[in-house]
């Protein structure tokens, strides 16, 4: 089947890319509202479906569009993109000095009908930072597309995240290793990639 990745994101597209799959990219709005009952994996989950529903009309019967959102949650709270630096800086004084849990909901939807959508869930630990150092990061990344205003490959990350629990590139925005699990069990990797 022919990948399409329904994502804005140069995260995704690098690790899609690293992992020897070819796609081509497919965008459009989607806005990224949700219910206020669900709560976590449910969010991450609901958003990509949400996003794959917009795609469902236009794909061709030999596609498969993969769209994804990621979530950080602190406790029950769902840390989304910040707004302005305020909200960037409130967000990261928060993690700061404690662990909190990244979901990335993902959905494959291909164009005969065929779904799957699943989230997969890392541990981040953070030490504590100082608000020297928070604020030296929002200047400089400018985290403002990034969901809990910080991106795990960025000066933030390789400074303040002393243990991961689940996997890093989930962190990153894609759980690779459920994605292409997940494709092979749909029989939609490329024929270069099949090598069971």
């Amino acid at each position: 089947m022919k990948l399409v990745l329904a994502s804005n994101s140069p995260r995704r597209r690098q690790l899609l890319t690293d992992m020897g799959l070819p796609y081509k990219i497919r965008l459009r709005e989607v806005d990224e509202d949700f219910p206020a009952h669900l709560r976590r994996a449910e969010v991450a989950e609901y958003l990509a479906a949400h996003k794959a529903a917009a795609y469902a009309p236009d794909l061709a019967q030999d596609e498969l569009v993969i769209t994804a959102d990621t979530i950080v949650c602190l406790e029950n709270d769902v840390l989304n993109k910040p707004a302005d630096r305020a909200e960037a800086t409130a967000m990261l004084t928060r993690l700061q000095g404690r662990a909190h849990d990244v979901f990335t909901g993902v959905c494959l939807l291909a164009g005969d009908g065929r779904q799957v959508v699943f989230s997969d869930q890392t541990t981040v630990h953070f030490r504590a930072l100082s608000p020297a150092e928070i604020g030296y990061y929002i200047d400089t990344c400018q985290p403002y597309d990034k969901a809990g205003s910080y991106g795990a490959q960025d000066w933030l990350g390789m400074a303040a995240i002393t243990r991961l629990e689940g996997s890093y590139f989930n962190v990153m925005g894609l759980p690779t290793h459920r994605v292409w699990a997940e494709l092979e069990a749909l029989g939609a990797l490329p024929g270069n990639a099949q090598l069971r």
